[in-house]
């Protein structure tokens, strides 16, 4: 857990370099529009549903319906690559959270 914060700080280090290097191919401020206003929804949405669920249902139980929501329902991608990355990721963060850097995370009620 120690290096986390100094890991954490490399990787904001070097996004920050490039979008100062890269930054002046965007587009300006406004003229962004308001066309993916449904895919902001969807995630705003999800976060919530995460913030509320995670206590009751466990963080591998929670992340994975996270992760078939956007990927699956928002993103219409195929079911099977869908749940495979969305229990992949939640296998693979549990892991490393819990096991490695020894984060409690909220078990649910089948102890997943």
């Amino acid at each position: 857990p120690a290096y986390v914060p100094i890991l954490l700080a490399g990787v904001l280090l070097v996004a920050g370099v490039l979008i100062a290097a890269l930054g002046g191919r965007s587009l300006a401020l406004g003229a962004g529009g308001w066309g993916g206003w449904r895919h902001t929804l969807a995630i705003v949405a999800t976060c919530a549903f995460v913030a509320l669920a995670l206590g009751r249902l466990g963080y591998r139980t929670t992340i994975v319906a996270a992760c078939v929501f956007l990927i699956g329902v928002v993103e219409r991608q195929r079911p099977l690559p869908t749940m495979l990355v969305a229990v992949g990721l939640a296998t693979g963060t549990y892991y490393l959270s819990y096991t490695l850097l020894w984060v409690p995370l909220p078990r649910g009620p089948f102890g997943l």
